[in-house]
């Protein structure tokens, strides 16, 4: 080929290769390819209709009309602002170029909108936000989008209208939707411009809203708004365009009433009756959603088996919206004593209620029970739910020190972060084997430096600036001692189908076969007669690695052992 200095080999296309020059995959929405080129040397791969262009070396674009742009193949000259005047993204070493007017597309936005597939068109008319037709400006020019209200520095869509006075879109804030169902709110919300006078805050960054520009809000519930670009984040939202689609009313309540006093369940075969008595029942007795232990509170219960649901549990909605998912989630009863792991926490969840996406996540109770903004005491602001990729630098939690990605709690102005697992973190812990009195949550404290902290289970130091669990009469515990790695214990539980859980209450503690210390945490795990302290100690023996689970759930006497997983 003319324009690349290597020889290039034919190939075949599959949906995995990229083309250097468009960026997309041969096979898919905007492209079928039999064949493309690779270059050896260069890793350059190319697809066959991308290649095509550069059998012309002087095209005529629709988004630069006045004059004619020719092929180069060095990267943009020196005397131009080095990128795309369309997206604002660098060129890379093969664009078109006016040299009259400085101006540069690239591959990507050429190719696009040579085959009319482009999402980059001159005009765009009968828009959802705006009901004049918006031009397409491609220059470098500095804007406020009039959608969503920040700044912009190429290639606006115009409103062109007198009436308008020049009104500013972003490329993709010109597509937003008319309607659509956020995962924080009940009800559906629409974008509305402009907003209008008021003090208005986001829902989802907390930040203030201008009031001058457009912005997303509910029709029903008053002071309800959002940011367009919060609104339309794709962890909040499906970009599902609701405008003119009818409002199903879905029935997302668990049981039927029977009479006053019986109810039939969705995860249950036999009708339950309600208990009020303010007898408090054995530890023993547990519920089947939360796995916890009745007590003295109010609950259903069967006459013909064991299945018993705290009041509170029975009343869970069958469907529910939640931030940690855009799509709806639906509540699942884990029926076959064997463990998953819960996508917010990564901790292991063995029986019990869980809601569950469309795609198979699972998410437990505690972390499904959170709210936003939310009220943590370990800080003094409110924490909003943020997803980082690995690009936006390495930040971790405050109590663990383990890195936090995907999706966690934070304070953005403080740097504050904590991941779900230490932010649901119960407050106190009822430990019977060891104390009378409820342990509470301690989020760290300054200490002398000959002043040494040590946990009274594995007898190991407690670092004092680091959360941990106290009682009455001082007496300093680790999580992981307290809590162990288990979301829902429970005795004969599965973590795996060939993975018991057993609980740790007798007098001598049992020696681990990977750490080989003595067991601190309230189980342990039995896999062939033999036992182990952790689901992690147990995968290291399996998989020889180096690092598993997150620095949160892991026992802390290896850190003091000077153990690396």
């Amino acid at each position: 080929m003319p324009w690349h200095y290597h020889p290039l080999l034919k190939l075949g296309v599959g949906e995995h290769m990229l083309s250097e020059l468009c960026g997309k995959p041969g096979v898919g929405e905007h492209m079928l390819c039999e064949f493309g080129f690779c270059c050896a040397r260069c890793r350059l791969m190319v697809h066959k209709k991308c290649a095509s262009l550069f059998d012309i070396p002087e095209i005529t674009h629709p988004l630069h009309a006045r004059h004619s742009l020719k092929l180069l193949t060095q990267g943009p000259p020196d005397y131009t602002n080095p990128v795309c005047h369309v997206c604002g993204k660098h060129p890379g070493n093969f664009l078109y170029h006016c040299d009259i007017c400085k101006f540069n597309v690239d591959m990507v936005c050429a190719i696009d909108t040579h085959q009319q597939h482009s999402f980059t068109r001159v005009a765009l008319s009968k828009m959802k936000v705006h009901e004049h037709t918006l031009t397409l400006t491609p220059r470098l020019i500095s804007f406020i989008c009039d959608a969503c209200g920040e700044k912009g520095d190429h290639s606006p869509y115009v409103c062109l209208q007198f009436q308008c006075e020049l009104m500013f879109f972003h490329q993709e804030c010109a597509r937003l939707p008319r309607v659509i169902q956020v995962n924080r709110h009940d009800y559906r919300v629409s974008y509305t411009y402009p907003l209008g006078p008021g003090d208005w805050k986001c829902e989802v960054c907390l930040d203030e809203i201008d009031w001058s520009y457009g912005a997303y809000s509910c029709s029903i519930c008053p002071s309800y708004a959002l940011h367009s670009r919060c609104a339309t984040r794709d962890d909040v939202c499906d970009w599902v365009e609701l405008d003119g689609v009818p409002e199903e009313v879905e029935d997302y309540s668990p049981f039927k009433m029977n009479d006053d006093n019986t109810i039939t369940h969705f995860a249950h075969e036999h009708n339950l009756s309600l208990n009020k008595d303010a007898m408090a029942l054995e530890e023993s007795i547990l519920c089947e959603a939360c796995v916890r232990p009745i007590g003295s509170n109010a609950f259903y219960n069967c006459s013909d088996c064991s299945f018993l649901l705290h009041e509170t549990c029975a009343n869970l909605p069958k469907k529910k919206r939640h931030f940690l998912c855009p799509r709806p989630l639906t509540l699942w009863h884990n029926r076959d004593d064997t463990g998953t792991t819960c996508r917010a926490c990564v901790q292991m969840c063995c029986e019990g209620f869980m809601y569950i996406d469309g795609d198979g996540d699972r998410f437990d109770l505690l972390c499904t029970s959170i709210t936003l903004p939310f009220i943590h005491g370990s800080h003094p602001h409110p924490l909003i739910y943020l997803i980082e990729g690995p690009d936006d630098g390495i930040k971790t939690c405050q109590n663990c020190d383990g890195p936090v990605y995907e999706g966690f709690l934070g304070c953005i102005k403080c740097n504050y972060y904590l991941d779900f697992h230490c932010a649901t973190l119960p407050l106190t812990v009822s430990l019977h084997r060891f104390y009378k009195h409820p342990l509470t949550l301690c989020y760290g404290e300054k200490a002398s430096g000959k002043c040494k902290y040590w946990c009274d289970i594995c007898e190991g130091e407690t670092d004092p600036e680091k959360w941990f669990y106290t009682s009455d009469c001082g007496a300093t515990l680790h999580i992981y001692c307290v809590l162990g790695h288990v979301r829902y214990p429970k005795p004969g539980g599965k973590s795996r189908d060939d993975l018991e859980l057993v609980f740790n209450n007798k007098s001598t503690r049992p020696l681990c076969n990977n750490c080989h210390f003595r067991c601190p945490a309230p189980f342990f795990i039995v896999i062939e007669k033999e036992l182990y302290c952790s689901y992690y100690c147990f995968l290291r023996t399996q998989m020889k690695a180096s690092s598993i689970g997150c620095a949160a759930i892991r026992p802390p006497w290896v850190d003091n052992a000077d153990m690396h997983w």
